[in-house]
């Protein structure tokens, strides 16, 4: 008997195999998030509906989640404290090698009092008041320190730049999370949707005794796959979106405005000229230079310093032999002679850091360079992929199209356009996810050369 398939909607299924759940797509979506766009912008509702219930949800654009991640992660904020240490720090040292000026004031009571003819030697009570000028006038080890905590400073700014950059890296991978996963619920949502009315449609002819109660059980067992999938897919949103209002430090989860663009720098530009210009190699490079001044600087420590001493102090009472006010002036010269190897093992210390330090920074260079090569291949690999997707996704609503027909027609089964639908909506997947690897790729070749965040 020819069955005849009228009202069916023409090519709107998207399909996925039997055996092989959505859950898949959505981990591919989520796996490039370890903490990047192209155009297309989306852009979702105010009010993002996330599970059972709607709940209102701020909307940020790219832009706005790096600064404010930037802004308000606490990792930025250690690193920001970490400079103020740092400048402390040097205040100190720098101290040390200005002059300082401190008091005392001293009363001594004594008994028996000793007397000289009659009169009292020492007093019974007296109060010693003085006063110590030291000015150092000589003090190469002094110099060598303050120098060193400098350049820990400049250490101290450049983590923070390393700071700043893996939060950006880390909001701007959750962001393009939050769309990826988007665009996986609208495309289960919509194969949810072409489902119910397939399944409509095969309950009405069965209803009506043309179709077969197969038919009709089959299309609502496609259906109720499908809620399962948006389900999954609602969740995995809810999560990404969380994720990011993590990372921007906001009270509740953060909804993506719309996908950024970003522009990738020209292959013209020399990897070296990249390599030099990351975050990462540039915090080395200083962490590279202070260790060298402080390996360099350990001749210093058999070096003598001298320091002018000056001491004023006043009596009251002054007693017999001793006067009422006086002082006391002096240089002091310090040699050091004998430390029983203490200053080559600081210096033997120092040197084994400096090696460590360019050890450290050769592999960063390597691996810096290695990361923008990658990046760049993966560009044009994902971009490749992605045509070649979008032309699947194409073909697959054709294949739809033609068993469409063919089944209204009486020429083919229910269960070959459920298959034609699943296959679409496995196309229409991949080619969602390939857009997704298109736009991290762009986002790592920027952070692989250093132009992410500016």
């Amino acid at each position: 008997m020819r069955r005849r398939h009228r009202g069916h909607p023409e090519g709107r299924f998207s399909s996925r195999p039997k055996g092989r759940p959505l859950h898949w797509a959505v981990l591919l979506a989520v796996a490039g998030a370890g903490l990047p766009g192209v155009p297309a912008a989306q852009t979702c509702a105010a009010e993002c509906e996330v599970g059972p219930a709607a709940q209102t949800m701020e909307r940020v654009t790219f832009e706005e989640a790096m600064r404010r991640a930037i802004a308000n992660h606490p990792n930025v904020q250690r690193a920001a404290a970490d400079i103020i240490r740092a400048d402390a720090v040097l205040q100190q040292i720098r101290g040390r090698a200005l002059p300082s000026i401190d008091g005392s004031l001293t009363t001594n009571v004594i008994d028996p009092v000793t007397r000289f003819g009659g009169s009292a030697i020492f007093p019974r009570t007296q109060t010693v008041t003085t006063a110590g000028v030291a000015v150092p006038l000589v003090t190469p080890v002094r110099w060598a320190e303050r120098n060193q905590a400098a350049d820990q400073v400049l250490v101290s700014q450049r983590g923070l730049d390393e700071a700043r950059r893996q939060v950006a890296v880390a909001a701007g991978q959750a962001y393009l999370t939050v769309s990826a996963q988007r665009r996986v619920l609208e495309l289960n949502e919509r194969a949810r949707d072409n489902a119910r009315a397939h399944y409509e449609y095969a309950n009405q002819r069965f209803q009506g005794g043309l179709g077969s109660r197969l038919n009709a059980v089959r299309a609502e067992q496609e259906v109720s796959s499908n809620e399962a999938r948006v389900e999954e897919a609602q969740l995995g949103v809810r999560r990404a979106q969380e994720a990011l209002g993590v990372l921007m430090a906001a009270d509740g989860p953060v909804d993506a405005a719309a996908d950024p663009a970003f522009d990738v720098p020209p292959p013209s530009v020399p990897d070296r000229e990249l390599v030099a210009g990351r975050e990462d190699v540039r915090t080395i490079l200083a962490r590279q230079s202070a260790a060298e001044r402080r390996a360099g600087d350990a001749w210093k420590d058999y070096l003598p310093s001298v320091t002018a001493l000056f001491t004023p102090e006043v009596l009251a009472p002054s007693g017999l032999f001793a006067n009422a006010r006086s002082w006391r002036a002096s240089v002091l010269f310090t040699v050091p002679l004998l430390d029983s190897g203490q200053r080559r093992g600081q210096a033997r210390e120092r040197q084994a850091l400096v090696d460590l330090v360019r050890a450290e920074r050769t592999s960063a260079e390597r691996q810096a360079g290695s990361e923008i090569r990658t990046a760049r291949e993966a560009v044009a690999a994902t971009e490749r992929a992605l045509t070649h997707a979008r032309r699947a996704a194409e073909q697959a609503n054709e294949v739809v199209r033609i068993t469409d027909i063919a089944f209204r027609e009486g020429a083919t089964t229910n269960i070959e356009v459920i298959d034609a639908q699943r296959r679409a909506r496995d196309a229409e997947t991949a080619a969602a996810i390939a857009e997704d690897a298109v736009r991290r790729a762009r986002l790592e070749l920027l952070v692989a050369t250093g132009r992410f965040p500016q």
